[in-house]
């Protein structure tokens, strides 16, 4: 069974975690390296992927910026979305084939992590790819990149995150959309660190991976480079 690296990097700039994927995306076509998992927050920000557009930010740049939020455009696929404290963040950077299976094995990881909360949730089917509970509200969002068969960016799961900021947006260029967390839903305050356990236990196991936990200085001599902002 191959390896799947998994590094909780707790809370980390959405800047420096887009230079840290680009570090380990190399090192892994180089074979450096196995699959890494790289799980995490980010401080509040809103990201613009490659279809999004300036009708997703309604209230003008400058309205986000007085909330504290920052706004970043990436080159993953999907639309605007957005990352804050109590939001589980997940990169894997995989070696890959075929992306539609990547991206359903993701979504069945998510789905399968969720319902160990309690939370029931329904096949993406003809939504954008993303996870949604059984009764059609949006709980984690899918944006991936590929780049010589190697994945970056990824996933982001509610757990007790803030939810208002997707109020001031149109999440994932779909209008009306309900936005819920694993906090709103089981009606609990939920602990971040017990869901990243169940998350990268359920990824590693559909993806038929070993599970090995690495810290960040590990990671960081495994690029000979520091970890982090």
């Amino acid at each position: 069974m191959e390896k799947l690296w998994i590094c909780d990097l707790g809370l980390l700039p959405y800047a420096d975690a887009l230079a840290l994927q680009t570090r380990v995306r190399e090192a892994r076509q180089a074979d450096e390296i196995p699959d890494t998992l790289l799980l995490l927050e980010h401080p509040a920000v809103y990201t613009r992927g490659r279809r999004a557009t300036a009708a997703e930010l309604p209230l003008g740049e400058s309205f986000y910026a007085a909330q504290g939020i920052e706004i970043i455009d990436t080159d993953r696929g999907g639309r605007v979305t957005y990352h804050g404290p109590g939001q589980l963040v997940g990169y894997p950077i995989m070696r890959i084939g075929d992306i539609i299976g990547y991206l359903r094995t993701m979504e069945r990881a998510i789905s399968a992590a969720l319902r160990g909360e309690g939370i029931e949730t329904q096949a993406c089917g003809e939504r954008p790819t993303g996870v949604w509970t059984a009764a059609d509200a949006k709980i984690a969002s899918i944006g991936v990149h590929v780049s010589r068969r190697v994945t970056t960016h990824g996933f982001a799961v509610n757990v007790d995150n803030d939810l208002e900021p997707f109020e001031w947006i149109v999440p994932c260029g779909l209008e009306g959309v309900r936005i819920t967390s694993i906090a709103r839903e089981t009606g609990r305050d939920r602990n971040l660190d017990g869901f990243r356990e169940r998350m990268a236990a359920r990824f590693a196991l559909e993806f038929a991976r070993e599970a090995t936990a690495i810290d960040t200085e590990a990671l960081a001599g495994a690029l000979a480079a520091p970890v982090g902002g």
